[in-house]
């Protein structure tokens, strides 16, 4: 796989800092050219993914340098606010920086993807599930599932899109143990690196016949069915 990706560009939204440092660091180790999106400092472009200007001015840096993109990560995460707290203005800053930037970069880089090109959305598990007030969040990761199939099909026989659906991932290195891992039937708390190293499968060409497809990586948690009860979990409202 790493020769495979020798030499290829990458867009990488979110990639300064959590699983999209991680994502970004494995596709320089395989050897290919990285381009970062990023509120945060980064080495390559600082923006807004609200802003389409800050896109627009992105994808012609990537282009005029480049010429092409082989693979789109969009990995930004929107705010994680809802009921009663997100206001209108952060509850479509959330969408915009969840849905609306995806799909726009997707859309202006769509003619200048080389061939083998593959476009990986990162949702959440909380695409199909949920806790009190996270709803903008919530929107924003199910929203992104669904274009994820919509462009599979816009983009047929051009380029591949899929998207992953990360459970608890820890990303400041914290060591968990007791409850907070034997509730994953995995046993134990995500790493960043579980979501990176499906990223590269998707888009290398050992996953040529996989588009369209959500992949839900949680350590089992959302297959797990808990009742009242069970091992000494009870709900207290």
């Amino acid at each position: 796989m790493m020769s495979e990706f020798a030499g290829k560009v990458a867009v990488v939204t979110g990639g300064a800092q959590g699983i999209g440092l991680c994502i970004a660091e494995k596709f320089r180790a395989a050897g290919a050219v990285v381009c970062i999106f990023d509120l945060q400092q980064n080495p390559y472009f600082v923006g807004d993914l609200s802003r389409e200007a800050d896109i627009q001015a992105f994808c012609a840096k990537v282009l005029e340098e480049y010429g092409r993109v082989d693979y789109l990560i969009n990995n930004a995460a929107p705010l994680f606010k809802g009921l009663p707290d997100c206001t209108w203005e952060e509850f479509n800053y959330a969408l915009q920086v969840g849905v609306a930037a995806p799909y726009m970069l997707t859309r202006l880089l769509m003619n200048h993807f080389a061939e083998g090109a593959a476009v990986v959305n990162i949702s959440s598990s909380r695409d199909r599930m949920s806790m009190p007030g996270t709803e903008c969040y919530t929107a924003a990761k199910g929203g992104i599932a669904a274009l994820t199939h919509a462009m599979a099909v816009s983009l047929a026989g051009r380029v591949r899109v899929n998207s992953i659906s990360p459970g608890w991932i820890e990303t400041k290195g914290t060591e968990y143990a007791g409850a907070d891992t034997a509730q994953h039937p995995a046993g134990r708390v995500g790493r960043p690196e579980d979501i990176a190293d499906m990223v590269l499968y998707l888009c290398s060409s050992k996953a040529g016949f996989i588009t369209g497809e959500n992949i839900c990586i949680d350590g089992g948690m959302t297959r797990q069915m808990i009742y009242h009860g069970d091992h000494g979990w009870s709900l207290n409202p």
